[in-house]
């Protein structure tokens, strides 16, 4: 019996550089939320009724992150669809869990911060989860190209989780003010601005 081999070639270079930056970023991220993993109440503050359901949404958040970007590399999806389908069901099992525990904190915990920051991060897990769903469904309806452009949209706001995380850490946005005046400014620039910017290559595309 022969077995199909995944062969690798200079094309190949970019994608995985690509997969390693945002691996680096995203242990970035999580590494910035280590101390929460000491699941005491001075780490975990208002989050420590809910600890478990911080740590899912983290945790399934990284996975997400990892899981997608593979998507992407087209040589894997027609190396084995199979592999390919795996990885995309697993992408939507990690975005299940975080997304659901996002709700939870969103309409709990993140009222204690302020109510644009609640309401930020609760439009946010609604962006997610429904350009999510209808990625689902396209692959389900066998629309490949309206499932890659809503899986890239899924992808983008799965990555605001870094782009917004690791911008609240730098030095000149702190100094712009408090973690409760810039932060719901910073969630809903981390996921609208890369979809707006889609959507204009997509318009451009489609004009050619």
């Amino acid at each position: 019996m022969k077995y199909k081999t995944l062969s690798l070639d200079r094309t190949d270079v970019a994608p995985f550089v690509l997969w390693a930056i945002v691996a680096f970023l995203t242990w970035l991220f999580m590494h910035s939320a280590d101390h929460y993993l000491t699941l005491t109440p001075e780490a975990l503050g208002k989050y420590f009724s809910l600890r478990w359901v911080l740590i899912s949404h983290i945790t399934a958040g990284g996975g997400a992150l990892l899981l997608g970007l593979i998507q992407f590399w087209p040589k894997l999806r027609n190396f084995s669809y199979k592999v390919h389908r795996i990885i995309g069901i697993l992408y939507l099992l990690a975005i299940l869990v975080s997304s659901i525990c996002a709700v939870i904190l969103a309409f709990t915990t993140a009222y204690k911060v302020n109510w644009a920051y609640a309401f930020s991060v609760q439009v946010w897990a609604f962006v997610w989860i429904s350009s999510t769903a209808i990625a689902y469904y396209t692959a389900i309806k066998k629309k490949f190209t309206q499932h890659r452009q809503w899986m890239t949209r899924s992808y983008l706001v799965t990555l605001a989780f870094i782009i917004s995380g690791l911008s609240l850490q730098t030095p000149y946005v702190k100094s712009l003010g408090s973690f409760e005046d810039i932060s719901p400014s910073l969630f809903w620039m981390g996921w609208a601005v890369p979809l707006y910017m889609y959507e204009i290559l997509l318009s451009r595309k489609a004009k050619v």
